[in-house]
């Protein structure tokens, strides 16, 4: 038989157990090409080629038909899986019958997928509950944890671009121990539900229920909105005196952020009108990410318009937060980065939220209990936060990326990762939470201002304290992941002997796990001068990211001292392109 041939059988199979006549004709119409089109004939191999692999993350991936795409089979063969592993357990463990809850964003197909789950999981005997519309992932991750769910899918592709959705599990009730109740998958549990969809059927033998789920009510938004704006008691509407403006970066976010805010007294608020409502083409931007430059030119441009004191850029899902601030051209130096349509404004860096949020928690720790509280960050964000946690008396724990990690740190109070995350109430939500960190930072800077102060003057004080962390990412992306593989292994045949002039002083491989740490493919690099870089592979984007972290103590002079550890950064930045080969 030929290539062609065996390939044709497949498609035709496929086709035949796919229920979306969308994704049937795509399929079809690349098969017809095929033959005479070496390009469709490509395209059709490549989707093909495997099953999209379901790990800690989940699922994600561009939309369309075939094993190697987001579609409806693919779904569905999920969903079954998770639904056997999920009875299987209750039936060993005698739990009852499985609860689950399910949300989706406005993403295209991300409802069909969280109704087609709905419908199995219903089949399979499982008590299933759909939220209402769409909403911000926090909201998925804080119903799991009221409704005491043993699982929770969220149909999402976060910040990704407009061609992909995922499929992101949680666990939680019986499924799962204390630590990680609400929290996202993490080893063995990836692994043992990828078996189960492994050995799914064809999807058009999986049962589906027509009916039989629960659609929670819409309320359900609004009381997540009450629990969130209850972090901040006896707040003074009155009192409120900060600007704000507001992106949901055509997201789903929007709408909650705004009621959370306004309900807790910011009647100067403006969201950006251009990306205020749900929009699955994000019209105007290239990547829905805050981190990528000239997403949040829009809500910059808005910011200067209207005199405003903060910007808040949620991802589309909502569990993100950016954030940027004027600042005045004499303290511009070191501080977030620049925007070119907004010279005056600066972006604040994840660890630079993250330390400013750090500050804010560390004063909501009541008096005494400060031995029992935690602190978490993952092994790629700055250490500032472990320093400020240690002259505290707070524990600080490093764990590996990913909130799934964070979250299950014993006695968490605060977690943050780099990439824009932050868990402020892990009571509500074991995960990154844009909306309740925004209130917060929100408030936090609405009592600066109050005081004739902003959140710069809480960097200024903190980098006066613990030494100036400046950091920056390097990120290379790539058309195909072989050359990711291809420049970790090149990386760590040929180590860089030194960064920005000073040895390199360690070389740890985190491939076979470190100080507690489970394996994960990265490599960190530590130097005499203190210098920090880990090169790791992105978990959700064809990227290879380089995270570095120079440390500049004070004495007098803060600005030369970050002018000093901005020259070094660059230094850096420089010499691991070089060894990168990029």
């Amino acid at each position: 038989m030929s290539d062609l041939a065996a390939l044709t059988e497949q498609v035709e199979g496929w086709v035949e157990s796919d229920p979306d006549p969308e994704t049937q004709r795509e399929l079809l119409d690349l098969l017809s090409r095929a033959e005479d089109d070496p390009a469709a004939a490509r395209e059709l191999t490549e989707r093909f080629s495997g099953t999209l692999g379901f790990g800690t993350a989940g699922l994600r991936a561009a939309l369309g038909a075939g094993p190697m795409r987001m579609n409806r089979v693919v779904v569905a063969k999920a969903a079954h899986g998770l639904a056997a592993y999920l009875t299987g357990r209750a039936e060993e463990e005698s739990w009852g019958a499985p609860r689950a809850v399910i949300g989706y964003d406005a993403r295209r197909k991300s409802q069909v997928f969280a109704r087609d789950t709905a419908a199995i999981f219903t089949a399979a005997e499982i008590d299933a509950y759909l939220l209402p519309l769409p909403l911000p992932t926090p909201v998925l991750a804080w119903a799991l944890r009221l409704l005491k769910a043993d699982v929770g899918v969220m149909v999402t592709a976060s910040h990704n671009p407009a061609q992909d959705n995922g499929y992101k599990v949680y666990l939680g009730g019986h499924a799962v121990d204390a630590a990680g109740d609400g929290a996202q998958i993490v080893p063995p549990y990836d692994a043992e539900i990828a078996r189960c969809i492994e050995a799914a059927p064809d999807a058009d033998r999986i049962p589906r229920a027509d009916e039989g789920w629960t659609v929670l009510p819409e309320r359900i938004a609004r009381d997540y909105e009450h629990q969130v704006c209850d972090l901040l008691p006896g707040f003074a509407p009155s009192r409120r005196d900060l600007s704000v403006v507001l992106t949901p970066m055509h997201g789903v976010g929007g709408e909650v952020a705004s009621m959370a805010l306004s309900r807790c007294g910011f009647d100067q608020l403006s969201v950006v009108p251009e990306q205020a409502l749900p929009d699955p083409a994000f019209p105007t931007v290239a990547f829905p990410n805050p981190e990528e430059p000239g997403a949040m030119d829009l809500a910059l441009r808005l910011a200067e318009t209207r005199g405003a004191d903060l910007v808040i850029a949620n991802d589309p899902d909502a569990d993100r937060a950016a954030f940027a601030i004027p600042v005045p051209a004499d303290r511009a130096q070191g501080v977030g980065r620049i925007s070119p349509v907004a010279p005056d404004w600066r972006i604040l860096r994840g660890d630079e939220i993250g330390a400013i949020l750090g500050q804010v928690m560390l004063e909501r720790i009541p008096a005494g209990q400060a031995q029992s509280a935690a602190f978490a960050s993952s092994i790629v964000s700055s250490r500032l936060l472990g320093a400020m946690a240690a002259a505290r008396g707070v524990r600080h724990v490093q764990t590996l990326t990913g909130f799934k990690w964070i979250s299950r740190v014993p006695g968490l109070v605060y977690g943050y990762e780099e990439a824009l995350g932050y868990c402020v109430a892990p009571q509500l939500a074991r995960d990154k939470d844009g909306i309740s960190a925004a209130l917060l930072l929100a408030d936090c800077a609405d009592r600066l201002k109050g005081q004739g102060r902003t959140l710069l003057d809480v960097l200024d004080r903190l980098h006066t304290e613990h030494g100036v962390h400046a950091t920056d990412q390097l990120s290379v992306r790539v058309a195909q992941l072989e050359l990711i593989r291809e420049m970790m292994l090149r990386l760590r045949a040929q180590t860089p002997r030194q960064l920005a002039g000073s040895p390199v002083v360690a070389v740890e491989d985190l491939r076979d796990g470190l100080a507690g740490l489970p394996p994960t493919d990265a490599l960190r690099l530590l130097t005499g001068d203190g210098s920090r870089v880990i090169v790791r592979p992105s978990g959700t984007e064809p990227k290879l990211k380089c995270y570095l972290e120079t440390v500049e103590p004070v004495s007098e002079d803060l600005p030369a001292a970050r002018a000093r550890a901005a020259e070094r950064l660059a230094a850096v930045r420089a010499d691991v392109a070089a060894a990168l080969r990029i």
